[in-house]
């Protein structure tokens, strides 16, 4: 789960593993899988950013989970 914000400046998680699509039109507007459309205020970029830091720590937490 990454934390987003709508427009109006409510905060939000959003299962990133749903995402079909995000696009900048100049809003950022994600579209899930089950069809549902969200619009955020933070940029494309730092979508990608905070989904990549989410399954590093993810994983990160795995690995050494199965090490123990």
């Amino acid at each position: 789960m990454i934390i987003l914000t709508k427009l109006r400046g409510e905060r939000f998680a959003l299962n990133s593993d749903l995402i079909e699509t995000m696009t900048e039109n100049p809003d950022t507007t994600i579209l899930m899988s089950n069809g549902s459309l969200h619009i955020v205020r933070e940029k494309l970029p730092e979508i990608i950013e905070k989904i990549v830091a989410f399954r590093r720590r993810l994983y990160r937490e795995y690995d050494e989970a199965d090490d123990r």
